[in-house]
C-alpha cells in the first residue's frame, strides 16, 4: 500500500502556496483581456479579431503539456517538474515580450501554456498525495477561494501595466510572478512523491494507465463533463472583452468589472467547502448546470426582448458571474471525483483529466468566440448547449458501487 507523506506545511501555507501556483494560468490569461485590443492593433491590425487566438493558443499549450508533466512528475517527483515547467514559460514570456508579429506572439503563447501546465497539473497532484475523497474537494475549495483572487487583480494589473508601459511589459509581471511562486517552493515545500512510489517512465506503463482512466466510468465522465465546462468558461473569456467594449462601451473600465465579478465569484469557494461534504460532489455539479441553464436562457430572452441598455448590460453581467460561479462550484469537484480512485496514478491522473479537457476546450471555445457578432448571443447559445450536455453527462455520474 502506497505510504501517506506526512504533511510538512501548516494547511494554511499549504493551500496559499498551491493556489499561488495555479495561479499562474489565470494570471496568464486574465492580465492580457484589457491588452488585446492594443496587441490585435500592433500585431494583427487587419484583423483585430484574431487577438482572442491570444488566449487560446495559450490554453492550446497548456492542454497539450499537462499530459506529460503529470507522467514527468510521477516518474521524477512533484517539484522537479514544477521547477522545469516554471523555466519554460519564463523563457517563452522573454521572447513573447520582443514578439514583432502575431504568429510569433502565438507559437510563444503555445510554449508558455507548456511551460505553465507543469505548475497547474503537478499541484493539483501534489494535493492528491496528501488528501482524498470529500477532504481533497474541502482543499480544492480553498485553494479555489485564493486562486480567485488573480482573476480579480489581474485585469486591472493589465489595464495599468498596458497605461504606464505598453502592453509588452505585461510579459515582465509574468516572468516576476513565476519566479516568486517558483522560489517560494523550492524553499519551503518538500517532495512529496517519496522515490519508492514513483513509476518508471515508460510508453507501455503510459497507454496502460490511460486504458485505465477511460475504462473507469466516473474517471471518463469527469473528463467529459470538465472538457465542456472548460469550453464554457473559455468562450466567455475569449470574447467577454470585446463584449464590454463593443457591446456596450465599458472597454475603458472592463478591468474593474471583471475584477468586481471575480471577487464575488470567490464565494463559491466558500459555498463548496460548506456544501459539498453535507450534499455530495454530484449534487453540487447538477444544481450548478442546472442553473447555469437558467441564467443563460434568461439572458437570452433579455438580450433579444429589450433595449433597455442598463438592463441588458445587467442581465450580461449576471451571466459572466454564473459563469465564474458556476466553474467555481464544478471544476474542483469534477477533479476530486475523477481521481478519487487514481491514487496510484496521481500524476498521470491529474494530466490526462486536464489535458483532454483543456485540449477539447479549446477546439469547442474557438470556433463559438469566432462568431462574435457585436452581440454576446453567438456565446450565449454555445454555453447553454454546452451546459445542457454537461448536464446530461452528469446524471450518468455513479457512486462507488453503483451499477
Amino acid at each position: 500500500m502506497k505510504a501517506r507523506v506526512t504533511r510538512p506545511l501548516g494547511q494554511g501555507e499549504f493551500i496559499a502556496l498551491m493556489a499561488m501556483v495555479a495561479a499562474t494560468v489565470a494570471f496568464s490569461i486574465d492580465a492580457m483581456l484589457p491588452a488585446l485590443p492594443e496587441m490585435g492593433a500592433a500585431l494583427s491590425p487587419d484583423d483585430l479579431n484574431r487577438a482572442q487566438l491570444i488566449v487560446t493558443s495559450f490554453m492550446l499549450g497548456m492542454g497539450f503539456g499537462t499530459f506529460f508533466t503529470g507522467p514527468l512528475s510521477d516518474a521524477f517527483g512533484r517539484k522537479p517538474v514544477m521547477i522545469g515547467g516554471a523555466i519554460v514559460y519564463i523563457a517563452s514570456c522573454v521572447v513573447a515580450w520582443q514578439a514583432q508579429s502575431l504568429e510569433v506572439m502565438l507559437a510563444a503563447r503555445v510554449v508558455q501554456g507548456i511551460g505553465a501546465a507543469g505548475p497547474r497539473v503537478v499541484a493539483m497532484a501534489l494535493i492528491r498525495d496528501l488528501y482524498s475523497g470529500p477532504q481533497m474537494a474541502r482543499i480544492l475549495s480553498f485553494v479555489m477561494i485564493v486562486f480567485a483572487l488573480v482573476p480579480a487583480l489581474a485585469p486591472t494589473l493589465g489595464h495599468y501595466i498596458v497605461l504606464l508601459a505598453g502592453w509588452e511589459a505585461i510579459f515582465v509581471a509574468f516572468i516576476l510572478f513565476s519566479l516568486s511562486t517558483t522560489i517560494w517552493l523550492l524553499i519551503r515545500q518538500p517532495e512529496t512523491l517519496t522515490p519508492e512510489n514513483r513509476r518508471p517512465l515508460s510508453f507501455r506503463a503510459l497507454g496502460d494507465a490511460v486504458a485505465e482512466m477511460f475504462r473507469h466510468r466516473t474517471a471518463r465522465l469527469s473528463i467529459i463533463v470538465q472538457t465542456l465546462t472548460f469550453g464554457m468558461l473559455l468562450t466567455m473569456l475569449s470574447s467577454t472583452q470585446q463584449v464590454f467594449d463593443q457591446s456596450f462601451g465599458q472597454g475603458e473600465t472592463f478591468h474593474l468589472w471583471f475584477g468586481g465579478i471575480a471577487i464575488v465569484a470567490a464565494s463559491s469557494g466558500f459555498v463548496n467547502a460548506r456544501l459539498v461534504v453535507r450534499l455530495g460532489m454530484r449534487a453540487m455539479i447538477k444544481g450548478m448546470y442546472t442553473a447555469q441553464i437558467i441564467i443563460t436562457l434568461a439572458m437570452i430572452i433579455v438580450t433579444l426582448a429589450t433595449d433597455t441598455y442598463w438592463l441588458a448590460f445587467g442581465a450580461y453581467v449576471l451571466w459572466v458571474l454564473s459563469n465564474f460561479f458556476q466553474a467555481g462550484l464544478t471544476i474542483g469537484n469534477l477533479n476530486a471525483l475523477g481521481m478519487e480512485e487514481m491514487g496510484h496514478i496521481a500524476g498521470l491522473a491529474a494530466s490526462v483529466i486536464a489535458s483532454v479537457s483543456t485540449v477539447g476546450a479549446v477546439l469547442i471555445a474557438v470556433p463559438i468566440a469566432i462568431q462574435f457578432d457585436g452581440t454576446p448571443l453567438p456565446m450565449a447559445f454555445g454555453t447553454l448547449v454546452l451546459a445542457s450536455l454537461a448536464l446530461w453527462f452528469t446524471t450518468m455520474i455513479k457512486r462507488p458501487g453503483e451499477a
